[in-house]
């Protein structure tokens, strides 16, 4: 039987949807469908449909006895389970466990974000990387691998319209190679033109600010959600929902707008560092011919 107790469907928060989003990957590795698990656990289907979407909560027992109906692993229901017993403070923190880019925070949020907007100082930002250039910063397949498959929630239908600045200094810094250089730029090129996404440069001549020292991502929603703000650190991503935080990174993002060129600007930066990288490559004397 279900319990008396019914929490009253609530405005979901960045961890409850991150919770939710971890039982119903856990519901599904388990092969099970939402009203198979709902009658074996005596629930009903709207009580397990809005604990996966994050709008109501429940006790830690009966997540316990969900993940144990499910046959999660231990390492699975530990984890799970301390989400699920953490004060819903409106900041919060995931380590890279085992990246940043597989992180079920970031996952569910991306992909139901209407914006994004990024910044990441001296790289090219994570989510405009190419494979080749992602792999010789981390030096980690698996990462590359997570991190490429990240990217596509950019190019999906209905994906956020998104705004990624990327400093001056991040096309100078070399990264691997001439010919990692060269396909990175050309592709930044090529993101000009696609639909929903403004890769933007700050300038070498920008004035120096706070702002440029960190790194930092915000993300908005349809109504009624929340915005949410992150940023990576050497260890693990912090999340924030309380709005005093997320006004912080608004703040960040509204500056760094200021700063940077124009599309058409940023897009002929891209192209002559794509073409000056080329020129290195080509130059370079274990170019062979028809490695180009």
């Amino acid at each position: 039987m279900e319990s008396e107790e019914k929490p009253v469907t609530r405005l979901s928060t960045a961890r409850s949807r991150e919770l939710g989003e971890e039982l119903r990957r856990v519901r599904h590795k388990a092969r099970m469908s939402s009203g198979f698990l709902a009658d074996a656990l005596g629930w009903s289907l709207g009580k397990l449909s809005k604990l996966e979407t994050g709008s109501r909560g429940t006790s830690p027992w009966e997540i316990g006895t969900l993940l144990g109906r499910c046959g999660a692993d231990k390492p699975t229901r530990d984890r799970i389970l301390a989400i699920a017993s953490e004060a819903d403070s409106g900041n919060f923190l995931r380590r890279h466990d085992p990246g940043p880019d597989a992180l079920t925070a970031v996952y569910v949020h991306e992909h139901a974000a209407r914006t994004l907007t990024t910044y990441e100082p001296l790289v090219i930002p994570s989510l405009a990387q190419t494979e080749d250039y992602a792999y010789a910063l981390t030096g980690d397949r698996d990462a590359t691998e997570a991190r490429m498959a990240r990217q596509e929630t950019l190019r999906r239908p209905g994906g956020p319209e998104t705004v990624i600045y990327v400093h001056e200094a991040a096309l100078r810094l070399v990264v691997g190679d001439a010919r990692v250089m060269r396909d990175q730029l050309l592709r930044l090129t090529l993101m000009c033109g696609w639909a929903r996404i403004r890769p933007l440069i700050i300038p070498m001549s920008a004035e120096p600010h706070t702002v440029l020292r960190h790194p930092g991502t915000l993300l908005t929603f349809p109504a009624p959600l929340k915005p949410l703000a992150y940023a990576e650190t050497e260890a693990a991503t912090v999340f924030h929902d309380e709005p005093g935080a997320v006004a912080a990174y608004e703040a960040k993002m509204s500056h760094l707008e200021r700063l940077v060129l124009t599309p058409v600007q940023s897009r002929d930066v891209f192209a002559r560092w794509a073409d000056a990288y080329d020129r290195d490559h080509r130059s370079a004397p274990d170019v062979k011919r028809g490695d180009a």
